[in-house]
């Protein structure tokens, strides 16, 4: 069986398809191709061409270095300091993948940085120390933190040697051969010592008490560190400047109360290996929590404080929307701006940012409301930590002129020719560009200067919980925008340089995410993570985190991160920690694919922690081919893909194939023979079809389907897409817009699109189609197929049709939640209970029949569940034309449509039928159909949450 969320112009008669399947050609990862980075200041990048200057010289990982008395090749050998192809992985031991199987290798350090190298080898050094290699091979738990070096040779450093000392110093290793001539030199990775001996659990940052404000800083590299206190954020003199004491890479002070209030920044006095110099870093706090308007100063803010809290926030963990199970979750994708910055019920003020949540009757607040009564238990906000692209201070904003681009053509290229000339000075961006993961962004508060931002942002949480949504926050710890020395965005990477990010075995920065990769495999950014957690946990009482590529994290840091979550308290803690949902993207690619720093939180990896992930699998098969392959691909695959995806995608769910082979979902394979099913319980999958990444819904269908075809069509798809959604076991995530066929005039990745493209009318009167070609930089490739489709009026759906959109969504909420056996909270009860009937050789194209059973209470078998329903017949219809299907398992039930859909606005809906004589079922074209098979005869309430 085959399905297409197409017409048949483009399929053979005999099938129908949802665009399925990945091309041969694509990658299997499906991430987005993103996105998302906005430039790093000049200086920075001058210092990191520098350093991957030296990746041309001769002194990279495969080559030995070449002696040379000419003065360029003096210059190159002087390059290859700036590569670190050795690794200093604890006290003793020294890792170098180098040839010397004859000579002498050496430690060489300088704490003024004064290392040089010619063709008699490294000169400048206050130490020299010899090495002995062992022949014995890295220790175990060695080639545990750092698989990809398990080969290297090891080098002993002497018991005597002050470690200590010499990890604040220039560093750098060289072999000799036999006769005394310098062979090979590199740098040093230091993170493997720096866990080894500065692991610290003690506190960090600003701790108040009522006499004092402490500081605490990690830097075991530094060489001197101060702190740069002002009363004022735009003071130019500091109020003081005091030294910090550093006992075992811990620096501290204790200062007086009166700091409470004001701003601060470290000077950082470290060796960089970028610049191969002792540079002097002004940085701010990595446990900031709070900022200046510009972003530079760190805020001495004690977020405990009464001042800081709404009315009634400590009693808001007691008034939490229920969540009886994290099978009960459905979850609604949304970015702070989107929700408001269009919305002219809102007061001018709060357009845009956290307050907006607060207007209890503005259009986006009562849209949100009409979700949480329909089964919406969760807002997930993209990032609103404090990231770059966006400058605080409102003033500095650019701006176009709407009413001047609402004039344009809708096939124009003006529009976004005027959205990209601000792009990067305007108020708009998704937020992926970390640079604090701590402090809530001063853009989305209607004043970012001083502790405004952290009142603002609480009262959006307490607002959103009081009308039965919980928040999620979309958290990047995967990689930070800044490095180096001198950008302005660089913070973790000036206080302890080449120890939060990941290097390749250069020495070099890895950039697989985006830019600037951090590495949760060395302890202290594992416990920056987790920290920053529990910091929003507990002092912003978020409901859930989402995780940013999460497959480039250490699936140890994943699952201690869920241990340290679920600890909390509302006796200690203000917050049940049991509640929290934690999810991402499981994608496994780039450096740590297949294992390659440590077991990483991939798809594969995370089954059996309870941490969901996002199921790319059944996107593909209803969208076809995946973000990477061609637009217009519908890529045929057999309908088994998203029968598994309907089973929560269990690995172990048991299911018949075309051939009417019993086979597990694990045995499903994609085209690369990756197995579908990886979940080991239902709420690991996160199930989804569109999200902010690539085209909306209503956009990737308009893209997709055939020229010919009505809008009215094209809507029936789109629901039917969401319905899928919405009735499958495991957790539904939705993208916001989706339920009102949102458009971003077709932009693919509308990261830094501006309000225009990104546009959301909770109002329902646009979807905002059609204004204009989408960003030239991501979509001009696909503009001749998207030019015709923005220029023909017929594509424009109407209110009506947003208005039906809109009901059919809410429709199918309500019929998930108006039984338990949709949320299904074990892989054996889904196993048991959902089964599907048309399979095997003789099914009928286009249809999946999905049925799920429960059990009659005094009764053998299984378990009872549902007080209102024993049975229930769910049949997608991808046809354009009504379809019958007969099955004899399915005869003589007391079916009939369910309740709401019998009471649908929408009439297409009712015209669905059962023949229990015959166990035959009709269904529309382009239609969900849901029967039900009652345990009474009296009319339930339609609608009514049934988590019994």
């Amino acid at each position: 069986m085959s399905l297409l969320l197409s017409s048949s112009a483009h399929r053979p008669t005999s099938n129908v398809h949802f665009y399925l399947s990945l091309p041969p050609s694509a990658t299997r990862h499906s991430f987005p191709i993103r996105r998302r980075c906005t430039s790093h200041s000049s200086l920075a990048i001058t210092f990191r061409s520098r350093r991957n200057e030296a990746l041309h010289c001769c002194c990279c990982s495969s080559m030995p270095l070449q002696i040379s008395t000419s003065s360029s090749q003096d210059d190159q050998k002087q390059d290859c300091l700036f590569s670190s192809r050795a690794y200093w992985v604890s006290e003793t031991t020294i890792a170098w993948n180098v040839d010397a199987p004859d000579g002498f290798c050496y430690l060489y350090a300088s704490k003024a940085a004064a290392l040089s190298i010619d063709y008699q080898g490294i000169k400048g050094e206050d130490v020299r120390i010899k090495l002995q290699e062992d022949s014995g091979g890295l220790p175990a738990n060695v080639v545990e933190k750092f698989p990809h070096i398990r080969d290297y040779r090891t080098f002993k450093v002497p018991p005597t040697t002050d470690a200590k000392s010499l990890v604040k110093c220039q560093l750098a290793v060289a072999t000799f051969s036999s006769d005394g001539k310098c062979s090979d030199a590199t740098g040093l990775q230091l993170p493997g010592i720096l866990d080894d001996l500065f692991s610290y659990d003690g506190p960090l940052g600003a701790v108040f008490s009522e006499e004092t404000v402490s500081l605490y800083l990690w830097a075991p590299t530094a060489q001197v560190v101060c702190a740069c206190i002002y009363r004022d954020p735009l003071d130019e003199n500091p109020l003081e400047i005091v030294p910090l004491k550093e006992i075992n890479g811990i620096w501290s002070i204790k200062g007086p109360k009166s700091w409470e209030g004001c701003y601060y920044v470290y000077e950082v006095s470290v060796f960089h290996p970028s610049t191969l110099q002792v540079e002097k870093c002004y940085a701010n706090d990595p446990y900031a929590r709070g900022l200046s308007s510009d972003g530079r100063r760190t805020l001495l803010v004690n977020v405990d404080s009464d001042s800081l809290k709404p009315e009634g926030w400590d009693r808001l963990a007691n008034e939490k929307p229920d969540i009886a199970s994290f099978s009960d979750i459905s979850i609604y994708e949304l970015h702070v701006r989107d929700f408001s910055v269009n919305d002219h019920t809102v007061h001018p003020d709060f357009r845009g940012g956290y307050l907006a949540f607060t207007m209890q009757d503005s259009a986006g607040v009562l849209h949100l409301k009409k979700l949480s009564n329909a089964g919406i238990t969760h807002v997930h906000l993209l990032p609103t930590f404090q990231f770059a692209g966006v400058d605080d201070e409102k003033e500095k904003w650019k701006n176009v002129d709407t009413k001047v681009l609402e004039k344009l053509l809708p096939d124009s290229t003006e529009q976004q020719a005027q959205i990209t000339a601000i792009q990067d000075d305007d108020a708009y961006n998704w937020g992926y560009n970390p640079v604090l993961w701590g402090v809530p962004k001063g853009s989305y508060a209607c004043n970012p200067r001083g502790p405004c931002r952290t009142m603002e942002f609480r009262k959006m949480v307490q607002a959103l919980n009081q009308i039965g949504l919980r928040v999620v926050l979309d958290v990047v710890y995967n990689h930070l925008h800044g490095s180096g020395p001198l950008d302005e965005n660089s913070v973790l990477d000036k206080i302890v340089p080449g120890y939060y990010l990941r290097m390749n075995t250069d020495g070099f920065i890895e950039n697989s995410t985006c830019v600037n990769n951090t590495a949760s495999e060395h302890y202290m950014v594992e416990r920056l993570i987790v920290d920053d957690l529990l910091s929003w946990a507990v002092n912003y009482k978020v409901d859930g985190f989402r995780f940013d590529l999460m497959g480039h994290i250490m699936k140890r840091t994943m699952v201690k991160a869920k241990r340290a979550l679920h600890s909390l308290t509302k006796e200690m803690h203000g917050v049940d920690g049991s509640s929290i949902y934690i999810y991402g993207e499981g994608w496994d690619f780039g450096e740590v694919a297949k294992n390659g720093r440590g077991i990483n939180a991939s798809q594969f990896n995370i089954c059996g922690t309870g941490i969901g992930s996002f199921n790319d699998r059944i996107r593909d098969a209803m969208l076809g081919g995946s973000p990477f392959g061609p637009p217009l691909q519908q890529g045929f695959v057999t309908g088994l893909l998203l029968q598994v995806g309907l089973a929560a995608n269990l690995r172990d769910y048991v299911l018949t194939n075309s051939n009417g082979k019993e086979v597990k979902g694990s045995e499903v394979l994609t085209y690369d023979g990756t197995p579908v099913a990886y979940t080991l319980c239902p709420t690991e999958t996160v199930n989804y079809v569109s999200a902010h990444d690539n085209e909306t819904l209503f956009d990737i269908v308009n893209l997709k389907t055939p020229m010919e075809i009505s809008v009215d069509e094209r809507c029936r798809i789109n629901h039917l897409a969401t319905s899928i959604i919405a009735l499958g076991q495991g957790i539904p995530f939705f993208h916001s817009g989706d339920e009102i066929l949102r458009s971003k005039s077709l932009d693919r990745d509308s990261y830094n699109s501006g309000d225009w493209f990104n546009r959301l009318d909770f109002t329902c009167n646009s979807n905002n189609w059609a204004v204009g070609l989408p960003p030239k930089q991501k979509n001009e490739h696909n503009w001749p197929l998207i030019r015709p489709r923005l220029a023909d009026p017929s594509f424009r759906p109407q209110r009506s049709h947003i208005l039906a959109a809109l009901d059919n969504f809410t429709e199918v909420l309500r019929i998930r939640y108006s039984s338990p056996l949709f949320r299904l909270r074990t892989a054996n009860a889904i196993q048991q209970r959902v089964r599907f009937h048309n399979t095997g050789p003789p099914s009928v194209p286009g249809i999946i029949v999905m049925s799920i059973e429960d059990g009659h209470d005094g009764l053998p078998g299984l378990t009872q569940l549902d007080s209102n329903y024993s049975y229930i017949v769910v049949i997608f219809n991808a046809c354009p034309t009504e379809v019958s299907f007969c099955n004899f398992a399915l005869r003589g039930r007391n079916l009939q449509l369910h309740p709401i859909q019998m009471m649908s606005v929408h009439e297409v809906v009712k015209n669905s039928s059962y023949e229990a004589s015959l166990g035959c079922f009709n269904v529309p074209p382009r239609t969900t159909s849901v029967f039900v098979e009652p345990r009474k005869t009296e009319q339930y309430a339609v609608g009514t949450p049934n988590n019994s």
